[in-house]
């Protein structure tokens, strides 16, 4: 053959190359140790916005879920709220009391817990919290007025 370019005389190609597997070290006896839950996005105390505490706490639904984590619980799941609503309508008011920087909620296993931030809300905005507080104890919460 002339031309210059040569063909292979075999169409069989050669097989690739293995790459060298990686062994995983094997697993340590015992539980691993629980790393601390993240916390779900919510604003750091400098960024709330008094504009965005009111919109949040203007919803009667909402205003029961602050009134229920102030009324001496710490931290609740949002299951435990037993709210009138479905869970994805439910979702939607945890997320504005969240993103107002009402409430700091994380995960837990499979649950969402959520605590209400009283220090930071009451570092910035005095007396509100407690003010909205105890005008929902004087009404029926989750009733508009007659």
């Amino acid at each position: 053959m002339t031309g210059g370019t040569e063909r292979p005389s075999d169409d069989r190609t050669a097989p690739a190359p293995q790459a060298a597997t990686a062994v995983a070290p094997a697993p340590a006896e015992g539980p691993a140790p629980a790393l601390p839950a993240p916390a779900l996005p919510e604003p750091a105390p400098t960024e709330i916005r008094l504009e965005a505490v009111l919109h949040a706490l203007a919803d009667p639904v909402r205003l029961r879920i602050v009134r229920d984590l102030a009324d001496g619980h710490s931290e609740m799941s949002c299951i435990a709220f037993n709210l009138p609503v479905t869970k994805s309508t439910s979702t939607h008011h945890f997320r504005v009391l969240r993103e107002a920087g009402v409430i700091r909620q994380h995960r837990r296993g499979t649950a969402r817990m959520s605590t209400l931030r009283r220090e930071d809300l009451a570092a910035l905005f005095p007396g509100l919290l407690d003010s909205v507080l105890a005008a929902v104890g004087r009404q029926p919460v989750g009733h508009p007025p007659a």
